[in-house]
């Protein structure tokens, strides 16, 4: 489990809040930890002690009469579930030949949602994972075979996520959003939702599923990889090409593709701005060779200014 967890990444981001942008009037409370459960406004119930829990949270007056470990949860009067979708699709196996850590773009998207729910837990927060699966796999929690683990909070659910991650594979492609009607219906409550992607698409799958969850309830945030290699192209001679997802292989000549290459990544890229500008999605690109806690911290810092 430790192999996602990178401790550099979570010194630089453990101050920084997760949910800072408020989506609506009452589902968020500015900048502060938001402690769905533990310190809230109301008293809700009690629950058995869990590694992680604050002492401050125990109850002893019922620990001197039961001899055991409980602490209070409270509610607060609305909640917001943190949602992470991950695209486990073969583009996502790209791996750079520039990085100094020698991870693919699905390596580092796990690191990338183990953080982020460690901040989600940290807050309090309720957080649910899901795959976005074409291909029949094994798995904890599943459904028209895409992996689906339900939102709760905890160092326990946090716990079962990273072992979660560690199980998760490549599938063949993006599923087509029909096959996705019965984990969609989950997110059709007030959530902050964070899609990791390459976003390349061989029709419209990944923009349709884009326009799915789009709902006034929730927040969407677009978050794109790349690498270096994609963006720059520093090749020389003769070049093969492989996509990951079809098979197809090309022999090129890099000095005489570069130039249209460039010019198709950059309508790509803009297109993908267009798209998401148009559906109020948050888009934040994260190159897989820079180190995690730099693009992570950075991005958050982006939000908190945004939201101010």
């Amino acid at each position: 489990m430790q192999r996602y967890i990178d401790p550099k990444t979570i010194a630089r981001i453990k101050d920084l809040p997760l949910v800072a942008k408020t989506i609506a009037e009452g589902f968020l409370h500015g900048l502060q930890p938001s402690m769905q459960r533990g310190v809230g406004i109301e008293f809700s119930q009690y629950r058995a002690y869990e590694e992680g829990d604050e002492l401050n949270r125990m109850d002893w007056k019922l620990f001197a009469r039961s001899d055991r470990y409980f602490v209070r949860e409270a509610e607060r009067e609305s909640e917001i579930d943190i949602w992470f979708l991950l695209d486990t699709s073969r583009s996502m196996l790209q791996q750079s030949q520039q990085s100094e850590e020698g991870w693919n773009k699905l390596e580092y998207a796990k690191s990338l949602i183990a953080s982020l729910s460690y901040l989600a837990n940290k807050q309090g927060d309720s957080f649910g994972f899901m795959t976005l699966d074409s291909a029949k796999t094994k798995a904890i929690a599943s459904d028209n075979n895409n992996q689906l683990m339900q939102s709760s909070c905890g160092e326990r659910h946090w716990q079962k996520l990273l072992i979660n991650l560690l199980s998760i594979t490549d599938s063949p492609f993006f599923p087509a959003v029909e096959t996705l009607t019965h984990q969609l219906e989950k997110l059709q409550k007030p959530s902050l939702i964070f899609v990791i992607s390459d976003f390349y698409e061989r029709n419209s799958e990944i923009s349709d599923f884009l326009s799915k969850i789009n709902t006034s309830l929730s927040e969407v945030v677009a978050l794109q990889l790349f690498s270096r290699d994609e963006k720059e192209f520093n090749y020389n001679s003769a070049v093969r090409f492989k996509d990951l997802e079809s098979n197809e292989e090309v022999l090129v000549s890099a000095k005489n593709a570069k130039s249209a290459y460039l010019n198709a990544l950059r309508q790509f890229d803009q297109k993908l701005s267009t798209d998401l500008a148009h559906k109020n999605m948050a888009h934040c690109s994260l190159n897989i060779d820079s180190p995690l806690d730099v693009g992570l911290s950075e991005f958050l810092r982006h939000r908190n200014r945004v939201s101010r």
